[in-house]
């Protein structure tokens, strides 16, 4: 071997470790298209195969497995979103039980016989007490609602 395709093995080589490393520390698919793309590399490298088709196939391999699995391993690895009975209520009806007021931070909604706290989904937004708005969605414990 000469001394350039031994540093090629290596830099493939670093380079699928450090790929993986990042996959491990970092939350959620990011890199291991790419590391498998080094790996190929890697395996051309100890081939003799020349610079360019080492470098061609790691990006043809890299882009092909991030374009045809990526959506498939969102959809199944990164699927966090745990739905709660909560989630029912989005698009229901609600009665205003305090005056909303953004700008006060204050205000409360009755839906499905639970009581939350509640503010309008526009920055000044108020309601006043009796009447019904819609609820839009919830972020973390209040209940993001609109004009009906």
């Amino acid at each position: 071997m000469v001394a350039g395709e031994i540093n090629m093995t290596v830099f493939w080589l670093i380079a699928m470790v450090a790929l993986l490393v990042i996959e491990g520390i970092v939350p959620g698919l990011v890199s291991i298209w790419f590391a498998a793309g080094a790996l190929v590399a890697l395996l051309l490298s100890l081939l003799n195969a020349p610079l360019w088709l080492q470098v061609l196939l790691f990006l043809l391999v890299s882009l092909a497995l991030l374009v045809l699995t990526r959506p498939l391993a969102k959809k199944y690895v990164n699927s966090r979103v745990t739905p709660t009975n909560a989630d029912r209520i989005i698009g229901k009806d609600c009665v205003v039980t305090e005056e909303i007021d953004n700008l006060r931070g204050v205000g409360a909604v009755s839906v499905d016989g639970k009581t939350w706290s509640a503010r309008m989904d526009s920055v000044d937004g108020t309601a006043p007490k009796g009447s019904v708005v819609k609820a839009l969605r919830i972020e973390g414990v209040r209940l993001i609602v609109t004009e009906k």
